[in-house]
């Protein structure tokens, strides 16, 4: 049960619209629709995942990456094939 007044702080802050949609959702796939290449951040956040997860595709060989002044690059199209070839695994 939820008190009235008590803050969720588990979520992050969210901004809204005027017509009460949501600023980041919208944002957000404006931005990964024009990029060819993602940083390891913005991969993370494409793929849902943290970005430890990522570095450990990454060293494990699952993921491709490029390396560029010190940073991490993935591109978009090999991102959307890793994720349509995986393999369901359930518990």
């Amino acid at each position: 049960m939820k008190i009235e007044n008590e803050i969720d702080y588990k979520r992050s802050p969210k901004s809204y619209n005027k017509d009460g949609s949501d600023k980041n959702l919208i944002r957000s796939d404006v931005i990964f629709d024009n990029l060819i290449w993602l940083t390891t951040r913005e991969a993370s956040v494409y793929l849902r995942r943290s970005v430890n997860a990522v570095h450990t595709l990454v060293s494990r060989g699952q993921l491709k990456a490029r390396k560029f002044s010190n940073r991490l690059y993935f591109k978009k199209e090999e991102l959307d094939y890793m994720i349509e070839t995986s393999h369901l695994r359930g518990g």
